[in-house]
Parts: C-alpha cells; structure tokens; sequence
C-alpha cells in the first residue's frame, strides 16, 4: 500500500509538474512554431506573471484566484506594448537577430525583478479551498494539484479547437503564410499578430502564476527553465499544440520519476530521453518533415 500511494504520489507531482510545463512552453509552441519568431524571452513574461501577481497578493492582500486575472491581463498588455516596439523590429531580421534581441531584453528583465523583488525565491500561497487533499481509491492526491491538471487540459483543449476549427485559427496562419494575400481579402495582419503574441505572453504568465509550487519565483526564473521550455517545443513539433501537450506530459513524468528512481543521474535524465526522441523524430512528435 506504501508503495502505491507513493507511486501515486510521485504520478500527480509528475502530471502538475506537465501542465505547467505545457501551460508556459504553448505560447513559444505559438510564436516559434506558428507565428516564426524566435522569442527567447519567452519565460521572461512567465516571470513577470508571477511576480505581478505576488505583488499583488503580497501589497494588496489579495488571493491567488483575484490576483490570477491580474497578473495574467498585465503580462499581456506588457508582451502588447513589447510586440508594437520591439518586436516589430525582431520580426523583420535573421534568426539570429531574432536570438540576440531577445535574450539581451531577457536580462533586462532580469535585472529589473532583481532590483524590484530581491534576489530571493517566492511561492505563492495557495487558497484555502485548493489547500486541502483529495481522497480516490485510498490514494491522497493533492487538490492543488489536481487543479492545476483540470486547467490546463481545458486549455488545451481550446486552444486546439480555436487553431483548428475557427477563423481566428485560420486568419493568423494566413496571416503568416502568405502576409500579402491576407491583406488583400482584408485580415489586419499587424492586429492579428499582436494579438496572437499578447495571448501567448498571458499564457506564459498562467503558468507562471499557478506553478511557484513546483517553478518557485527569482530573477533567473527566465533563464533557469528557458531550456526546459525549448524542450518541450523541439520534442513536441513546432506549433504543434497536441505535440506540445504529449512532449511536456512525457517530459515531466520522467524528469519527475528520474529524480526519484535514478537520484545519481539527477535532472541529465531528462536530456539524454529529448536527445533520443530528437534522434528518432528530428521534427518532433506531431512536427513537419
């Protein structure tokens, strides 16, 4: 029985760990592999989620389900402003260009949560409601958790939908496909755009927001998990929403038990099964040839 509850224990840790994993890298899944921009900076507003909703529930005393919103409506008006000035300009250079430009607005984000929050570590407290423990099959799972799981399934879920099935979907892949076609029969490409990255920034940041749990707050928050991010984007396909949510689901689940099983190999774990899986399908799970 020990070893069922920790096997179910180490499984759910494995899952939440997945979705927020899922919830951070699908923005990049959307601006690397939809909308071609490399954005390395793209953990940076996963940060910024989380620390505007810490200062929030740290200087306005308001909850984590109050400060969510917030945080998340915030981030995106900050990637909006970002996507008007800066990256109009990314958009237009070399990949490298792209690589340079965004990792030099990285550190200054850095520096700027460094001078702003310290250098310490921050996790967010979880509502009470969400605080307790969940009973199933004689296993208790954390309802945290389990909510972080309910979450981002919903939104993937969505998200797939809307890229697949609906005309947003539709007008930003014409969008980026073919820029002149689309405004000939009237798509305002730079709106859609913009739109499209504010969203993948507000994504970034709920999962930045709901995983302090696991992904704890600091200033190299967005250096220190850009790499995990990337892997979860390469191993999946770009812009691959389904590859997206396999790879980080796999990813997390072995990272996870690695840790517990195999301790010596620590977290290299991980990156000897990305080389294997990028070995095998150089273009991802769910990725072009």
């Amino acid at each position: 029985m020990a070893q069922l509850a920790t096997l179910a224990t180490l499984l759910i840790d494995g899952i939440a760990l997945s979705m927020v994993l899922f919830l951070i890298s699908i923005g990049m899944t959307v601006t690397l592999g939809i909308m071609r921009v490399v954005n390395l900076a793209h953990c940076a507003f996963a940060m910024v989620g989380g620390y505007l909703a810490f200062a929030l529930m740290d200087r306005a005393s308001l909850g984590l389900l109050a400060a969510l919103p917030i945080g998340v409506l915030g981030t995106m008006a900050i990637g909006a402003v970002l996507e008007r000035t800066i990256y109009r300009w990314v958009y237009g250079t070399s990949e490298l260009g792209q690589i340079l430009m965004t990792i030099g607005l990285t550190f200054v984000m850095i520096a700027a949560a460094n001078l702003v929050f310290g250098s310490n570590l921050h996790s967010l407290a979880v509502p009470s409601v969400l605080a307790g423990s969940l009973e199933a099959g004689g296993v208790t799972l954390s309802a945290y958790r389990a909510f972080l799981v309910v979450v981002a399934a919903v939104i993937a879920g969505v998200l797939w939908v809307v890229m697949e099935y609906t005309n947003v979907g539709a007008r930003l892949r014409a969008s980026v496909d073919n820029p002149r076609v689309a405004r000939a029969v009237g798509i305002n490409v730079p709106r859609v755009m913009a739109a499209t990255f504010a969203v993948g920034c507000g994504l970034a940041a709920l999962g930045g927001i709901l995983g302090t749990q696991m992904l704890p707050l600091e200033p190299w928050y967005a250096l220190k998990h850009l790499v995990l991010v990337l892997m979860v984007v390469a191993v999946g396909g770009l812009g691959s929403i389904k590859g997206s949510f396999l790879a980080a689901f796999l990813l997390g689940l072995i990272d996870t038990f690695g840790r517990f099983w195999v301790p010596a190999l620590g977290a290299f774990l991980i990156y000897l099964v990305v080389v294997a899986l990028l070995v095998w399908r150089p273009q991802g799970l769910y990725g072009r040839t």
